[in-house]
């Protein structure tokens, strides 16, 4: 098999699967419906693209891999499976892709990403040369996939229709379980199984890091404690395996101790970490990475300083410019508890300004099945802007957010659909100690990126003036 195509190719997870294979030596095409920017980096990459759908575009493919948005009357699957071509979805592929590595898988509600950001930067900077798969990029490496050369595979392992299931980790780590994606788990019951069959993917050798933390994955490791699995506990309690203790936070840097609490009592400190990022949850994303680390058996203390140097993820807190006191902030956080620890972050980080949130909903079900939470994580900025809901996979049944906006009655809130205007009506607004953050998984990015990109050109313009 050396010819995969990929229907859906522009897409987070399907992006960084082709990049891998290219960099492997595999033939590579695929197609989607508009041009992304992670569309047009894998053409660049060297991908055969294609921008809509049509079945002569599968030729010469020996196995068709499809984007869960992709439905079985899609042209290409047609055209793959009247051809006997195997059509697959990702979790189907995953076990082709990392079948001969010591495979890391990252799962977790929230938080995945930038911990499996984490792991890779330390297994880069101690040399291992891991492939790897995350779901942003990672910034000092400049991308969210490779194929590497050494033993390891780091792979955030998404849950969403069940992809992490393809997945047989010699590592398993679950940062935190709240139920997410009601289209595809309809009950907090379903979400918690689903986690469940996947600590039961682990190798006979392997182990699973859960938070303490974190009430559904506390209750996961208690309800596993008869399986056959070596379960490793990490977090910021005493009791924990692992724990993150003497927390301190200052406007550049979060500061925090590493102790290892060993069989009998003993404990073993490993260290004292110096954060870049911001905010609590990333105290407990890089104590699960450094755990992993040390369990792997590898040097701590090289661990920890590469650790110190770690500048983060595209899109988790990216702080895209200061323009004369002005902060522009673009966050991929379309959940409740990440848009309110986004926001404790950004409060910590930035303590005298002034939070602009602006927030694209994302799918119907989501937005309705957590509009309480949704109320109370927004009201801790000072003025909220709430877009139009992104539908994503989903067809609108006639309900928006405008009940959301109306519903926030402590902090000013706007209900603005359309993005253009959203920006406008920043532009008019801000001064200096302003911090804008916008929340999308969506296309509201676009809003940050203009928003900097007016300011710099108010600004340059004062400045030529004579």
């Amino acid at each position: 098999m050396k010819h995969v195509h990929f229907i859906g190719i522009g897409g987070t997870g399907l992006s960084a699967i082709a990049r891998v294979l290219l960099e492997k030596g595999y033939t590579v095409s695929g197609s989607d419906r508009e041009a992304s920017p992670l569309f047009n980096a894998i053409t660049a990459a060297g991908a055969r693209t294609y921008l809509g759908h049509s079945p002569e575009q599968i030729a010469g493919a020996d196995l068709v891999v499809r984007s869960s948005a992709i439905p079985d009357d899609n042209p290409e699957v047609i055209a793959a499976r009247a051809q006997g071509i195997q059509v697959l979805k990702r979790a189907d592929f995953l076990e082709e892709l990392t079948g001969d590595k010591e495979t890391i898988a990252v799962a977790g509600s929230h938080g995945k990403t930038t911990t499996t950001a984490m792991l890779i930067w330390i297994l880069e900077a101690l040399g291992t040369d891991p492939s790897f798969i995350a779901g942003g990029m990672i910034n000092q490496l400049g991308c969210n996939a490779r194929a590497g050369a050494g033993t390891f595979f780091a792979i955030e392992a998404d849950e969403y229709d069940y992809m992490f299931l393809g997945l047989s980790p010699k590592i398993a780590i679950i940062t935190n379980i709240e139920h997410d994606h009601p289209d595809c788990f309809p009950t907090e019951g379903d979400y918690l199984d689903a986690f469940r069959a996947f600590l039961g993917r682990v190798r006979p050798d392997g182990l699973a890091l859960l938070c303490l933390d974190d009430p559904q994955s506390r209750t996961l490791f208690e309800k596993m404690q008869e399986s056959q699995i070596q379960l490793i506990s990490y977090g910021t309690s005493p009791n924990a395996d692992y724990y993150a203790h003497d927390i301190r936070a200052f406007e550049d840097v979060t500061k925090f101790i590493l102790t290892n609490k060993k069989n009998g009592g003993l404990t073993e400190t490993l260290g004292t970490i110096k954060l870049s990022v911001p905010g609590h949850h990333n105290v407990l994303n890089a104590t699960a990475a450094l755990s992993a680390i040390h369990q792997l058996g590898m040097p701590i203390n090289e661990a920890i300083l590469a650790l110190n140097d770690f500048q983060g993820t595209g899109r988790r807190f990216e702080i895209l410019g200061n323009i004369e006191g002005r902060v522009i902030i673009d966050d991929y956080g379309h959940h409740p508890t990440q848009i309110a620890a986004t926001l404790e972050a950004a409060r910590e980080r930035y303590p005298h300004h002034r939070i602009l949130a602006v927030w694209q909903p994302h799918t119907y079900s989501r937005t309705q099945l957590l509009e309480e939470e949704y109320i109370r994580a927004l009201s801790q900025a000072d003025k909220i802007i709430v877009l139009k809901i992104y539908a994503a996979r989903e067809k609108n049944e006639g309900y928006t957010a405008e009940k959301i906006a109306q519903s926030i009655i402590n902090v000013e809130a706007h209900y603005i659909p359309n993005m253009e205007d959203a920006t406008n009506f920043l532009l008019a607004e801000l001064n200096p100690n302003d911090l804008v953050i916008v929340f999308s998984a969506g296309d509201a990015t676009k809003i940050s990126r203009d928003v900097l990109r007016e300011l710099q050109l108010r600004f340059s313009k004062e400045q030529d003036r004579p």
